[in-house]
């Protein structure tokens, strides 16, 4: 009889975890490796958040909570949804996972049947292809490019949709590309989803804060009202507010859904970690002052970083709207060869390559769905950053 699961066959562990873990054992070996893989913020935590979980631990707030979390942490996921979003839920209609990935997972476990389809814009984050297989639908992935600034149009969408079709997943500010959608360009797509009522959207805004120059933030169930009682809108603590580690999503949308959601979680987790959703509660109640600072300096460091890469021959860079990533083309350098020998076959020969010879560590295009790319976390100090991206340029000028 077989021992592992049929499920497990459909899905592969995350490469960008993987190239992480193997940074830092190269590390550990005594390699000078700067890693570029990992999408968290190197801020610390705001005093004001740990302050709150110690008074919650000297409170002995340490016991079982709801399954899907504290009443006080679903009111203020309610009023950021107010403030921030103009979205009205009561608490009713929001559930608090173990981080941002559960919010999804519980969702896609909760709906999915063989046979449905989910419907995913490519370059994505690579965990949603995989979370849909698990829960068994199948994803359909569509295919954006550098030409559209990494984005899906309405006529893809459109062409996507079937009658399998349940979930449309939209991410914006996305991971890996930065790349942002304006609300005239969200206004299309949810043109679209009103042609088609059997189709729901589940919103990733995990990087909702994070976006520079011009660009506005809108969220589809904001931009189309009418789309509400079919969306499920999920955030999180993890990277406005430097929380990776806490572990705290959360998501609003409608009772039915979100009860199934709670059915799910009752029977797996459990409860989020109760110290982190007090955290959670000072995170999105208290002060949202250092938010704009944070994005600064993240968009200084974009910057830099761009101006580094786009000074290498065969290398396309475009400027990310949002988040703490960029997304390079090396269609220009495809069929060459290392310092070290090794043919340039694909992005992800490329990587690894980057890695043995150059000591950077940057995960390939194809682990999102899109090739030839490479991804860059700029969530590193200036001095890392460029350290980093002089050795890419060495490693590119020594290609033949």
């Amino acid at each position: 009889m077989q021992f592992l699961s049929d499920s497990l066959a459909r899905v592969k562990p995350s490469p960008s975890i993987a190239i992480t873990t193997l940074a830092g054992e190269l590390r550990a070996a005594g390699r000078d490796v700067i890693g570029l893989s990992a999408g968290e913020p190197d801020f610390d935590t705001p005093d004001n958040i740990k302050e709150a979980a110690i008074r919650a631990i000297q409170a002995g707030k340490t016991k079982y909570t709801a399954p899907d979390g504290i009443a006080e942490l679903k009111q203020a996921v309610c009023d950021k949804f107010a403030r921030d979003n103009g979205l009205d839920y009561t608490p009713a209609q929001v559930s608090v996972g173990t981080g941002g990935k559960q919010i999804l997972y519980n969702a896609l476990m909760a709906t999915l049947n063989p046979g449905d389809e989910v419907v995913i814009p490519a370059p994505y984050w690579v965990s949603y292809p995989d979370m849909v297989r698990l829960a068994g639908g199948t994803p359909v992935c569509v295919e954006s490019s550098l030409e559209t600034g990494f984005k899906i149009t309405a006529d893809q969408l459109e062409a996507a949709i079937t009658p399998s079709t349940k979930w449309f997943i939209f991410n914006s500010p996305s991971n890996p590309t930065g790349a942002g959608y304006h609300p005239e360009e969200l206004k299309a797509l949810t043109d679209v989803l009103l042609r088609h009522p059997h189709v729901w959207v589940m919103t990733d805004d995990m990087y909702e804060h994070l976006v520079f120059d011009d660009f506005t933030f809108s969220t589809p169930a904001q931009i189309e009202p009418k789309l509400y009682d079919r969306t499920l809108t999920c955030n999180g603590v993890s990277k406005a507010y430097a929380m990776t580690g806490w572990r705290i999503g959360y998501a609003a949308g409608p009772k039915p859904l979100i009860d199934a959601m709670r059915k799910i979680q009752s029977q797996s987790t459990s409860n989020p970690c109760t110290i982190s959703q007090w955290a959670a509660v000072e995170a999105l109640n208290g002060t949202q002052d250092y938010i704009l600072p944070n994005t600064a300096v993240f968009r200084r460091r974009r910057d830099l970083v761009i101006s580094m890469l786009s000074q290498i021959e065969g290398v396309a860079c475009p400027v990310p709207d949002g988040a703490f990533y960029v997304y390079p083309s090396i269609a220009g350098l495809i069929g060459r060869t290392s310092a070290g020998g090794v043919a340039i076959t694909d992005d992800e020969a490329f990587a690894k390559a980057l890695l043995e010879e150059a000591d950077v560590a940057v995960v390939h295009g194809a682990a999102y769905g899109l090739s030839p790319n490479f991804r860059i976390s700029y969530a590193a100090a200036d001095e890392t950053l460029t350290e980093a991206c002089r050795r890419i340029q060495v490693f590119c000028a020594a290609l033949r």
